[in-house]
């Protein structure tokens, strides 16, 4: 049986190294591409896939919302997150939100291979490097208050670092400016912090977003 695969990635050429990367192998063929949520979401409907592999960081709506978005569909898909994000907090925000396995663009390229074969067949997938991130994680018994974040908060907490505007998050959710108003001053309240200033420190902190670091510096 070929395992028949959607990829969600806004980065086209990307998007063609991963199709020759994936059909090199028997038994699994991409179906179609997409380079956004909504378009994601069409095909989604339209096909059927048996695994979709889903970026997070896209334009406008990303994977976690998506990955929400197809699980409330069916809730029997088969979605395996592909992100270039090794934080923990990202790679449980996407299993709350109904993926099935994680894995880094950092990885192998076996590694996705083998990960798509093991969401298929109900399995979780994770890579070795999230793996351990969560590991460590739960070891170190360090509840994060970005673990009371419901997923479509998170993707709201994503847009508003990525200097999406109140009425870009609500054009791109399909939500009300009011509604994302009230996200935004929730998940601040959920997060401790009193403005836009403190959460991106915070979010810093928690290494969801990388510093910036001056021209010239070391």
């Amino acid at each position: 049986m070929t395992i028949r695969v959607l990829l969600v990635d806004d980065h086209a050429i990307v998007r063609e190294g991963y199709r020759r990367l994936i059909e090199k192998h028997r038994g699994i063929e991409v179906i179609a591409e997409a380079g956004d949520a909504p378009s994601g979401y069409e095909a989604f409907k339209k096909l059927q896939p048996d695994v979709v592999v889903i970026d997070i960081s896209m334009p406008g709506r990303g994977g976690i919302d998506l990955v929400r978005q197809i699980r409330q569909r069916e809730p029997a898909a088969r979605i395996l997150v592909f992100s270039m994000h090794a934080s923990p907090t990202y790679a449980q925000q996407a299993f709350r939100a109904g993926a099935r396995g994680y894995v880094t663009k950092s990885s192998s390229p076996d590694l996705l291979v083998s990960a798509i074969r093991d969401v298929f067949q109900g399995r979780p997938a994770l890579c070795p490097e999230i793996n351990q991130a969560i590991a460590t994680s739960t070891l170190s018994d360090d509840v994060s208050s970005l673990d009371t974040l419901s997923p479509r908060e998170f993707e709201i907490l994503r847009m508003i670092l990525n200097a999406k505007s109140t009425e870009e998050i609500a054009s791109a959710l399909n939500l009300s400016p009011k509604t994302v108003a009230n996200y935004h001053c929730e998940i601040r309240s959920k997060l401790g912090v009193r403005s836009d200033i403190e959460l991106v420190y915070f979010c810093i902190g928690k290494g969801l977003i990388a510093p910036v670091t001056a021209p010239g510096s070391a």
